[in-house]
């Protein structure tokens, strides 16, 4: 009985309220230079109930304190965001749980976002949560970014591809190429190890470097690097 009581109480204390996770999204977005008002955060938290929720029964993400999903999923997702102004299309590749597409969506609701993955469980997942949060003009497709049906579907249709813990960057430059329309910018979000990634990376005919920027997410000592490319 003294243990139940002990780990119930442990439960409790790690919850945090919808006021504090709120606290964290605004004041993180503000970090980033984005405004989050009260009805982009009350998607954001129908958001996190739907991926805890739906993580018991498949597996979404092994990040399952709350807190830590804002930071590490929500507000990292967020950091593409200045890159993307006057960009009107976005494919996300191995969208998983929705990120960085979903996040994205909800604060550039005119930015039209493509989610692309290959598990079906997780698109279900997706498109559940598009429904849920009333999402327009943002759709989640079951494919292969490498099968040829997918590329001459959606080849050459966006302004922006993007992909977070997708592959390692050769891999995702190769897959990305044939999605992005010409002059389109490929966003590759990486970790620590990106100088390693950059260092090994053969030459594309078709893409160009144009640099890096790593920013911290916010509430954390996370450095999220993104790798800048263009199709010429």
């Amino acid at each position: 009985m003294g243990y139940a009581f002990l780990l119930n109480a442990i439960r409790y204390l790690s919850t945090m309220t919808s006021k504090e996770l709120k606290h964290i999204l605004k004041t993180g977005a503000a970090e980033l230079g984005i405004t989050v008002g009260e009805r982009e955060a009350a998607l954001f938290l129908k958001y996190l109930a739907e991926l805890k929720e739906w993580n018991k029964k498949i597996n979404l993400t092994a990040i399952t304190d709350e807190r830590e999903i804002v930071i590490r999923h929500f507000l990292d997702s967020l950091t593409l965001v200045s890159f993307l102004a006057n960009r009107k299309s976005l494919l996300d590749m191995g969208s998983g749980a929705g990120f960085p597409g979903i996040p994205l969506k909800i604060v550039l609701p005119d930015l039209k976002i493509t989610l692309m993955d290959s598990i079906n469980k997780k698109v279900v997942f997706m498109r559940h949560i598009i429904r849920m949060l009333g999402l327009k003009n943002i759709e989640a497709v079951q494919a292969r970014v490498e099968d040829p049906k997918s590329v001459k579907k959606f080849g050459a249709c966006f302004d922006v591809v993007t992909s977070r813990a997708f592959a390692e960057l050769g891999k995702f430059l190769e897959s990305a190429l044939p999605y992005a329309k010409k002059g389109g910018a490929l966003l590759a979000v990486k970790g620590p190890k990106w100088s390693e990634e950059i260092g090994g990376l053969k030459k594309f005919k078709d893409i160009e470097f144009t640099g890096t920027k790593q920013l911290r997410i916010p509430f954390s000592d996370i450095l999220t690097t993104i790798l800048i490319f263009r199709k010429v």
